[in-house]
């Protein structure tokens, strides 16, 4: 087989670059190591910046987003049940989108069927080769049969446990990490949200989320120790928390219902550098991972997926290589930045098992500033709904 551009990986990331070097007449294929029905289901974010939104509209993938995203002017910021709101369209001209991570997939595989874009899923056993000659290839299982993919480029967008950050030397990449002490435990509900915009909680108690999915679909989050173990955890014991970190006010609204689905996620930071090595080029996950805090994950393999279209349209139109060089640059200029905003806010609403009594204190001064600044919160809002590419 020969591509231009070998994408590894099926997610959101992976479609998303097919889609956007599709639509400017590069060929590409794409490899997912899973099922499409596993691709589907994972749960995951449900918050879009607008810039991950434009990106969508660009390439025609936004039907059901349109019909079904539910746009937000702001969110609630409650302090031991206290809320207060961030007016992110009063604040930046912005607004969020809330649109599960799992549509989006789901859009963009149904939109490749439609153009054509060859996505070979259930693709075992990848490996990748000759990554700093001007002809890499990768090498892959899929339905029984030893296959090889020749290309001018690779696109690694399969994760942290992918094969293509994997494939860089260890002494031509460094690893940036910290690892939270906690988790968040998550449970997905058909029930009416409690309100119309999302609440991050900071209490006493720990840190909780009031997310949604839909009008009829609920997802929330409380903050754990990283060791719990989810049977320790049946439904009412979880909403008897949710209630209380997230006030009587909101807890009063809150409708309760059987788990679609319940788990517990890790919390982590993690940055690789550099996103290049020869022509393989890290996006997404398989670059860095930030907490979930402030929803940047989906987004910033949005902009990272941005950046290489760019730079490999560029290259095959003008014979240019800027992009391409700068691409690692330019991507995690923006990474840092998300990194940055996402570690900060963590800090802000979740208690950490080594705080003290000032600790709390400070936070909790802190808090109060933030609901005493309008420039506070413009720098919240700023952040949340995204920094713009060229920032």
């Amino acid at each position: 087989m020969r591509t231009k551009v070998a994408i590894i990986g099926g997610g959101p990331a992976g479609l998303l670059l097919a889609h956007m070097l599709t639509k400017q007449g590069v060929d590409c294929v794409v490899l997912e190591a899973r099922s499409r029905d596993y691709v589907e289901a994972r749960i995951r974010a449900g918050v879009l910046e607008q810039t991950t939104v434009d990106l969508l509209h660009e390439i025609g993938v936004d039907r059901r987003l349109d019909a079904e995203g539910i746009v937000h002017d702001g969110f609630a910021l409650s302090i031991d049940g206290v809320p207060l709101r961030i007016d992110l369209k009063g604040l930046t001209g912005k607004t969020v989108t809330v649109y599960g991570q799992t549509e989006v997939t789901r859009d963009l595989n149904e939109a490749a069927e439609e153009r054509g874009i060859p996505i070979l899923f259930e693709a075992t056993d990848v490996a990748l080769h000759e990554v700093t000659s001007d002809r890499p290839s990768v090498t892959f299982v899929h339905k029984g049969q030893a296959q090889r993919l020749e290309c001018d480029f690779i696109a690694g967008c399969d994760g942290f446990h992918g094969a293509s950050r994997r494939a860089i030397p260890a002494d031509r990449i460094t690893a940036f990490e910290k690892v939270y002490p906690f988790g968040w435990l998550g449970i997905l509900a058909d029930v009416p949200p409690c309100d119309h915009e999302l609440i991050y909680a900071s209490h006493q108690r720990g840190f909780a989320l009031a997310s949604m999915r839909s009008e009829t679909r609920s997802r929330y989050y409380v903050q754990v120790p990283a060791d719990e173990k989810l049977e320790d955890w049946p439904d009412d014991r979880l909403w008897d928390e949710l209630g209380l970190r997230l006030g009587a006010e909101t807890a009063a609204r809150i409708t309760r219902g059987p788990a679609l689905e319940k788990s517990i996620a890790p919390l982590r930071s993690f940055v690789a550098e550099p996103l290049r090595w020869g022509r393989l080029f890290l996006a997404g996950d398989a670059a860095h991972i930030v907490p979930p805090t402030g929803a940047k994950g989906l987004n910033l393999a949005a902009s990272d997926v941005a950046f290489l279209a760019e730079a490999l349209v560029d290259h095959y139109r003008g014979g240019t290589t800027t992009g391409i060089d700068e691409y690692s640059a330019r991507a995690l200029s923006r990474v840092w930045k998300a990194v940055r905003f996402s570690w900060w806010f963590t800090g802000l609403t979740h208690r950490f098992p080594t705080a003290n009594a000032i600790d709390r204190k400070i936070q909790l001064a802190e808090l109060a500033y933030i609901r005493g600044s309008t420039i506070a919160q413009t720098s919240i809002a700023e952040n949340y709904v995204g920094l713009p590419f060229k920032a």
